[in-house]
């Protein structure tokens, strides 16, 4: 078993979608965005960067699995923690009906919401 996780929900009518994610070496990722429903991700080759609202920033490796809740959660990172590799993920998402897989957060939101982000490591 790689991973087992439970959600906190799954929306009603929810279909699953996997991707297959490639960042080039230093990449940043998908700028601060959140999902419908939750995700189940494995890091395939290299290392990511992932952040979550509330939760401290850290490096997922290859071989290491990562899920978020979806809903109101920010997903703020999950660009390539290397500057000299790729890194490759998949993403199995259940996504609500009628709804994006992935929806940016404007920058308005992201100054509202500044307080439930985790501290910044320094430097």
């Amino acid at each position: 078993m790689l991973q087992d996780a439970k959600p906190p929900h799954v929306p009603e009518g929810a279909s699953a979608m996997t991707i297959l994610v490639e960042w080039p070496p230093g990449d940043p990722g998908t700028p601060p965005h959140r999902h419908s429903g939750p995700a189940f991700g494995y890091v395939l080759e290299g290392e990511v960067r992932f952040e979550l609202e509330g939760e401290p920033e850290r490096v997922v490796k290859a071989g290491e699995t990562f899920w978020e809740p979806g809903g109101d959660v920010i997903h703020y990172q999950d660009g390539n923690a290397r500057t000299d590799a790729r890194c490759r993920f998949i993403v199995t998402m259940l996504c609500a009906p009628d709804q994006p897989m992935l929806t940016l957060v404007e920058e308005e939101e992201l100054a509202q919401r500044a307080h439930l982000r985790a501290p910044r490591p320094v430097g």
